[in-house]
C-alpha cells in the first residue's frame, strides 16, 4: 500500500489567485476576492511552510487589490467631481 504525501498545496492556490486578481483588475467582482484570498492563503503558506512562492501570491494578490481599488477610487472621484459642475 502506497503512502500519501499530504502536503499543502496553498501556496500554489495563492499564487494563481493572485494572478487572476492581477489580470482582472477591471472587474472588482473577481478581483477583489481572489486577491483577499490570495493575501491570506500566502500569509498562512508562509508562516507554517516557508515557501517563497506563498510570499509570491501574497504580494501579488496585494498587487491585484491595490490596483483595483485604485481604479475604482479614482473613477468615483471623477464621477463626483464632473456632477459638481
Amino acid at each position: 500500500m502506497e503512502k500519501k504525501d499530504n502536503r499543502m498545496v496553498s501556496h500554489i492556490v495563492a499564487l494563481v489567485l493572485g494572478i487572476i486578481s492581477v489580470l482582472t483588475t477591471f472587474f472588482y467582482y473577481i478581483s477583489l476576492p481572489s486577491g483577499i484570498t490570495a493575501i491570506v492563503l500566502g500569509v498562512k503558506s508562509y508562516k507554517k511552510e516557508g515557501k517563497k512562492i506563498g510570499l509570491a501570491g501574497m504580494i501579488t494578490g496585494i498587487v491585484g487589490v491595490s490596483i483595483c481599488l485604485l481604479i475604482y477610487i479614482t473613477l468615483i472621484i471623477i464621477l463626483v467631481l464632473n456632477q459638481s459642475y
